[in-house]
């Protein structure tokens, strides 16, 4: 089960808050914080489009992007065992680790 629900072609991740016993949603990639909670999905719904609504509103105010830019690069850190199977996993695929991590983040993040 994905926790990421999609408002207004912006996806949001959600969790449950034990403490308020309430879900609460927050938008990935924005330049700001921009969450919201609710009881009930539909109510979440409704109010994940008002938060935005109101971030955009904000960030259009002060003149500033909304969204965050991504380089495209980063780095990983695993175990040496599991940098080597990486690496035989690619060269049995004729990739390079680089080539063969990218589809594999591709794949997973796209399903």
């Amino acid at each position: 089960m994905k926790n990421i629900i999609e408002i207004d072609s912006h996806k949001a991740v959600v969790s449950f808050d034990p403490e308020i016993g309430m879900l609460r949603g927050e938008f990935l990639g924005l330049n700001g914080g921009a969450d919201f909670y609710a009881r009930d999905v539909d109510q979440l719904s409704r109010e994940g489009a008002a938060s935005l609504r109101i971030f955009l509103e904000m960030c259009r105010e002060k003149g500033i992007s909304p969204f965050r830019e991504f380089s495209g690069r980063f780095n990983v850190r695993l175990d040496p065992k599991t940098h080597e199977a990486a690496v035989i996993a690619a060269a049995a695929e004729n990739k390079s680790l680089n080539e063969w991590v990218a589809k594999a983040i591709e794949t997973v993040a796209e399903s």
